[in-house]
């Protein structure tokens, strides 16, 4: 308990101090990101990275005790292409192969089977890029990747998977300290490196807990776990296809857009979203510690669906609105 307090507490402290130390290179490395005419330097992620692989690799907790080590390293791996997309915006399809082969390097497929392994590595590139579409608004990645990690960390206490959950707490504290800064107005970004990686050990850190439980409880579980970046996503991509609009091209459409539309500030928005997310969170948690049974989980999807399609109505673009026009039903 107190090897993963201190090294909760390292982390929170280094990240917090690395991230302002790395504001000032980065940004002369033009490794910056535009947020309202603001130049946002991406030193976030880089410290997030280096100060998780560094305090559990340094043996703070037990890093390769249930398959964290391997975990930690994919995730390293993941890190290096995230910070290759900040650098040189790599395509999406570039990050999903890449994703996917590192997630398959660490799928125990043992535990779960080639078949259910195989969805995991597909599930798991998912969520890598639904947290990487997460970093469009100030202090919205860095809180949904805390409280996601933090209930991933209380899944693997459960199960005495204390290496899993080290890695998450330290994760978590991480995170914790990056948003010091990237509080509205941010002063530090995430951007791919962090946000992609957070997604990602999250992601398999998931997969290694649930292994060999059922297949759709587990789906569940996972899908309230990560109920926010998965509507965040399902939103996206619904509305860019019905749109006209390619799917991986960039632009408004995100949950924090449209609500932004409604009048909400944006640190409302992220306090909003983040207890969205803690609920998810919370029913994922009680429903693996079989505190709750599987009817909660859902009320978690049916209030993700609810929630997508309402804000789906919310203009914000023009290709939007055009769609809506001709779809709409003519009034006599």
């Amino acid at each position: 308990m107190l090897y993963g307090i201190a090294a909760a507490a390292t982390a929170l402290v280094l990240t917090a101090l690395l991230a302002a130390v790395l504001r000032i290179p980065v940004r002369r490395l033009r490794l910056v990101e535009r947020r309202r005419q603001r130049e946002v330097p991406l030193s976030g992620g880089v410290a997030v990275a280096a100060v998780t692989g560094t305090v559990v690799g340094t043996g703070l907790w037990g890093a390769d005790a249930g398959g964290a080590g391997g975990l930690l390293a994919a995730g390293g791996a993941v890190a290096l292409l995230g910070l290759a997309d900040d650098v040189w915006r790599l395509r999406r399809r570039v990050l999903a192969a890449g994703t996917a082969v590192a997630a398959a390097c660490v799928v125990p497929y043992g535990e779960t089977g080639v078949g259910p392994g195989l969805l995991a590595v597909v599930w798991a590139v998912g969520v890598t890029l639904a947290f990487r579409g997460l970093d469009h608004a100030d202090g919205l990645a860095g809180t949904a990747g805390v409280v996601t990690a933090f209930g991933v960390a209380a899944c693997a206490a459960v199960d005495v998977m204390d290496g899993i959950a080290g890695l998450m707490s330290v994760l978590a504290a991480a995170l914790t300290g990056f948003l010091l800064h990237n509080w509205h107005p941010a002063r530090v970004g995430l951007g791919s490196c962090g946000s992609m990686s957070a997604g990602f050990v999250i992601a398999l850190a998931l997969v290694h807990v649930r292994a060999g439980f059922g297949l759709g409880e587990s789906a569940g579980v996972l899908f309230a776990l990560t109920a926010l970046a998965s509507a965040d996503a399902v939103l996206v991509l619904l509305a860019r296809r019905l749109g006209g609009r390619p799917a991986g091209r960039g632009g408004p459409g995100h949950l924090a857009h449209r609500l932004r539309r409604l009048g909400l500030t944006v640190p409302g928005i992220t306090l909003l979203l983040g207890l969205a997310a803690l609920s998810g969170v919370l029913v994922g948690v009680l429903a693996h510690a079989e505190r709750v049974g599987s009817g909660a989980l859902w009320w978690v999807a049916g209030g993700a669906l609810v929630v997508v399609l309402a804000l789906f109505r919310v203009p914000v673009h023009a290709a939007d609105a055009r769609y809506r026009r001709r779809s709409a039903p003519h009034c006599v």
